[in-house]
């Protein structure tokens, strides 16, 4: 389709006329240019979207460079269900944190607008690409404008010092990509990913290759968040602006994801065949400590960003794991979870953003009963927390049933807890903001240095506000009501099933990118078994009683045994104090992660 390269070209012309014009455009025209342009790209990408949607993928070549004798000889754009559905759900992303900007900020002049475009062009390459290098540049490209929107507020301390460990911390880790591409086109002297499969596909993994792999994995596992390479996720939300923290947990740490996965079965499927079980334990490894990581950190936090940004790397262990079964489920199951996931948690930063618009202030306790003012931001964020909690039939839960099988076929019986305590955790957290809106439990933390901290970071407006526009209830809301009926559409779960078999082809998507013959093996769908919801409504109501701990659990805490809870204060606390927003840490458990990751790939995968 001719159509393939203007989700890139149109954003990046209209942030150019932006930029242009944004002394004389008035606020209304930079909103309405920027929002039409969004809205134009998820046509586009849906156009896409629905042209692969039947088993018909293609690859489009800019300027007419087709392959010659099965060599790749120009650079594609390699469109299939996958990506153009990953395209498509993060440019209505893009539009409704576009849709929410008209009323969140009071001055903004379209220096922002042309960055959000920017991003958006950045994202659809990303999806949509199927050169290696491309992949790389795309995602830089995002991350040069995410760290620009980070410190949006530059005269303030706090964007400033998030914004630089954003950089920084993503930096190496684009130093870990562009590394690994080099090695492998040192080898394979190619760029296009399913040139680079074919090559490699006919050896066993040597040591050069397991290098380049692990400096891909983690370089792009850095940009999704996982730990130990996360530390710069919660500083960035805690100091951006709303809108812009949906880009983060709904855009960015994704995009990492669907990195790795792209990456896998389609350049190292083949030659990591025969390790396919050592690789799966590495991943899930990796996986579960972020689930686990993520979802302490979380119920652990006043700061309601630092809490929301704490939730989406507990979430991201979960894909982690998903994408590591190295099974068409488990990417299916991940493919449904992201789309419920990003639709949740992008409300919840914008009602996040609602609160500190009204209130000036995210911090849980000093919102204490002022939710009783605004009653439909508190359901709504009573209905976030129920559908992080995977409760039973939104969309968040059909992705979970998904992993929950798919770990049980993969022999990890175990797994499914896991996503369970992510699941309480996270939902959990987010309830127990809930009733504290509605004055629930005491006004005042056991940990004032906490709330201290918290007070430091949540300036973005200059006074309290005593009207909320409707607009920014409406956009909430209105993902919310996606991330419940997406999964309810007949037909979009097992088109996702059936997509996420086809991705899993790596054979499949050589032939049609680089032959121009589409043919791939049945693919199965699956129902959801009795077990799915046992599992989905233990964790419903376990978040809801760690809700209720939350708030009325003091007098319970007081009774509890010194040695049974000294243990658990201390590993909380612990893990608090890595978090020290120190730059020079934060690299050295980068480090910590990348030795550890290319450590287990050679010893364990040659």
């Amino acid at each position: 389709m001719h159509i393939a390269a203007l989700p890139v070209f149109i954003p990046l012309l209209a942030a150019a006329m932006l930029v242009a014009f944004r002394h004389w455009a008035p606020r209304v025209l930079n909103d309405a240019v920027a929002t039409g342009v969004g809205a134009a790209v998820v046509v586009l990408c849906a156009l896409l979207l629905a042209h692969t949607a039947h088993g018909r993928p293609f690859a489009y070549w800019m300027g007419g460079w087709r392959p010659s004798h099965s060599v790749a000889i120009g650079i594609s754009l390699s469109i299939d269900p996958i990506g153009a559905g990953l395209a498509t759900y993060m440019a209505v992303l893009v539009t409704a944190a576009l849709i929410y900007s008209w009323r969140y900020f009071d001055a903004v002049d379209g220096l922002y607008h042309a960055l959000m475009l920017v991003f958006l062009a950045a994202m659809a390459g990303f999806s949509l690409t199927g050169d290696l290098f491309n992949l790389a540049v795309f995602f830089e490209l995002m991350g040069a404008v995410a760290y620009a929107l980070t410190a949006y507020k530059i005269e303030e301390k706090g964007p400033i010092q998030g914004g630089i460990n954003f950089a920084i911390s993503n930096s190496v880790g684009a130093y870990a990509i562009f590394t690994g591409i080099a090695l492998l086109y040192a080898r394979t002297g190619a760029l296009n990913m399913a040139q680079i499969g074919a090559t490699l596909g006919h050896h066993h993994a040597d040591p050069l290759v397991l290098v380049a792999m692990s400096l891909l994995f983690i370089g792009f596992l850095t940009k999704a968040a996982a730990v130990p390479v996360h530390f710069w996720l919660a500083d960035a939300h805690a100091v951006a602006p709303a809108p812009v923290s949906v880009l983060f947990s709904g855009v960015m740490v994704e995009l990492g994801i669907y990195a790795v996965a792209r990456l896998y079965w389609t350049i190292f499927a083949g030659p990591l065949g025969p390790h396919v079980e050592e690789l799966r334990a590495i991943l899930i490894a990796f996986g579960t400590l972020t689930a686990l990581w993520g979802a302490v950190m979380c119920f652990s936090q006043r700061h309601l960003k630092r809490l929301l940004a704490f939730s989406t790397i507990s979430h991201v262990g979960m894909f982690v794991c998903g994408i590591g079964l190295l099974s068409a489920k488990g990417l299916a199951g991940v493919a449904v979870y992201v789309i419920g996931h990003g639709f949740t948690k992008a409300a919840l930063f914008m009602l996040s953003g609602v609160l500190l618009h009204r209130f000036r202030t995210i911090d849980e306790f000093d919102l204490h009963g002022k939710g009783r003012e605004l009653p439909w931001a508190v359901v709504l964020f009573a209905v976030g927390g129920l559908l992080l909690s995977a409760i039973p039939v939104a969309t968040l839960f059909f992705g979970k049933s998904l992993l929950d099988g798919a770990a049980l076929d993969g022999g990890y019986p175990w797994l499914p807890a896991i996503f369970v305590i992510s699941s309480m955790f996270t939902g959990g957290a987010v309830l127990r903001v809930s009733g504290r809106l509605l004055g629930w439990g005491p006004s005042q933390p056991a940990d004032e240095r906490q709330a201290a901290a918290a007070r430091e970071e949540e300036a973005e407006e200059e006074a309290p506000r005593e009207y909320t526009p409707p607009l920014m209830l409406l956009v909430p809301a209105v993902l919310l009501l996606g991330a419940i009926v997406i999964g309810l559409i007949p037909g979009a779960v097992p088109g996702i099933e059936i997509a996420a078999g086809h991705f899993h082809d790596h054979t499949a998507y050589i032939n049609w990118v680089l032959h121009g013959h589409v043919h791939f093996a049945p693919a199965s769908t699956s129902h959801v078994e009795g077990f799915d919801y046992a599992y989905a409504g233990g964790a419903t109501l376990g978040a809801i009683a760690l809700a209720a701990l939350g708030l009325f659990g003091r007098p319970l805490k007081r009774h509890l045994p010194h040695l049974l809870l000294q243990p658990v204060v201390v590993a909380v606390g612990g893990l608090r104090e890595l978090h020290s927003g120190h730059i020079g840490d934060y690299i050295a458990w980068w480090t910590a992660g990348a030795a550890a990751l290319g450590g287990a790939s050679l010893i364990f995968l040659r």
